[in-house]
């Protein structure tokens, strides 16, 4: 008799952007007149940048000789984008991150839930509420917690973020093994000083954790005082993993590319005590369940790192960042406190009622799309997310409609 995976049917009954989903479809289907602007799901509307495209197309050009053919690459990535990614995005900050503890992959969603099945199902993991619901649905699907019950699920430590410490959870105080940290936070848009950091890598350090830091959101970070990766944070190396991805930055979500740092610094403990590299471990994981990302799309990649790549991606990201100004500027106006929208893409809106009963005065009166804060976890009760992810003209006539939807 074949059984299944019994924790599977802890997870609660649709995933948040699935029960969105059905009800902007039952919506539309009343209402087949009606434009709906979707406000909710962090997908972007920009095409990809030109020197994206000229490297696609060079790329799949030589696929089309027998010369430029390349069948399996390597899992781990192609030197090439290895090489730019080390580079430009860690050793040009002081990061001394090396090719090779690079892995590229196709989205930072799968790197950050599979990263987990390198731990014991003992581990005790801490995770952020609100909070991306990818770390804590795959950890159900491991066996990590326990039932769900009154929001939350039994075993997991959960990091309440809040107005009350600006959206930067306290350290634990109990132990834990495993802390899930995202900065610029989704869905808050909250960011962490370096100070702040440092005092989760101190943490991690003393009380032999490891921090999974996903930093998808870092190239809308627009003060240069906000670190743009925890190895900017000395001794990081030691106890963090990060991810990053070109989806928001480049546009790359239908592309499908992204990378994960694994330090070989970075330590696990075996049953014994002893020591042992996660480089390894990882490495391991990713040559078993994963083939690897496309030539052409990692040459597209790679273009983002040229010159005229480096412009068009803050074009891209300026243009974004602008719909997030005037998003936090017009729920200001109409009285709503707002996080986020100003190094982040995400605008995080205290609602002054109940999350979904706000997603559905929105979508009814408005025919906007938010996401409710509930989605998130416990601590986001009473506020939604609004995202910067479509056009100028979309945002400023969403902006209009909720202005007299609510007046």
């Amino acid at each position: 008799m074949i059984t299944i995976n019994e924790h599977y049917n802890k997870l609660q009954a649709s995933y948040l952007f699935s029960d969105i989903a059905k009800r902007v479809t039952r919506y539309q289907d009343e209402n087949p007149d009606q434009t709906i602007i979707k406000l909710g799901i962090g997908d972007v509307t920009k095409p990809l940048p030109s020197a994206c495209i000229a490297a696609f197309h060079k790329a799949v050009e030589e696929m089309a000789s027998a010369e430029g053919f390349r069948g399996y690459g390597p899992e781990q990535g192609y030197e090439f984008l290895r090489e730019a990614i080390a580079e430009h995005d860690f050793r040009a900050r002081g990061a001394e991150i090396a090719n090779d503890e690079i892995f590229v992959s196709d989205g930072a969603k799968c790197d950050t839930g599979n990263f987990q099945e390198l731990f014991s199902p003992a581990t005790v993991i801490a995770i952020p509420d609100p909070v991306y619901p990818v770390y804590l649905d795959t950890n159900v699907m491991a066996g990590r917690t326990g039932t769900f019950s009154d929001g939350r699920y039994k075993g997991v430590v959960y990091l309440e973020s809040t107005r009350e410490n600006n959206f930067v959870p306290a350290l634990p105080t109990q132990p834990v093994d495993l802390i899930y940290l995202c900065f610029p936070n989704n869905p808050t848009g909250s960011t962490i000083s370096k100070e702040e950091l440092k005092t989760w890598v101190d943490y991690a350090r003393q009380n032999k954790a490891l921090i999974l830091f996903d930093a998808a959101y870092e190239a809308f970070i627009k003060d240069e005082s906000l670190p743009k990766t925890i190895y900017e944070i000395e001794g990081a190396k030691e106890v963090a993993v990060e991810f990053r991805s070109f989806s928001k930055s480049g546009g790359f979500t239908g592309t499908r590319c992204a990378y994960t740092v694994v330090p070989k610094d970075c330590m696990a403990y075996k049953g014994d005590g002893t020591r042992q590299e996660l480089h390894g471990l990882w490495n391991r994981r990713h040559c078993t369940k994963f083939d690897g990302v496309s030539y052409p799309v990692q040459r597209a990649a790679e273009a983002l790192y040229s010159r005229e790549g480096k412009q068009q991606s803050e074009q891209l990201v300026d243009y974004y960042m602008k719909n997030a100004e005037l998003i936090r500027t017009a729920m200001s106006e109409l009285g709503f406190s707002c996080v986020g929208g100003d190094n982040s893409p995400y605008i995080w809106i205290e609602g002054k009622m109940d999350s979904w009963k706000f997603f559905d005065l929105l979508l009814d009166e408005a025919g906007v799309v938010c996401t409710p804060g509930a989605g998130f976890g416990k601590c986001g009760e009473g506020y939604i997310r609004l995202s910067a992810f479509n056009s100028f003209e979309n945002v400023s006539l969403a902006m209009e409609r909720i202005k007299d939807s609510l007046a």
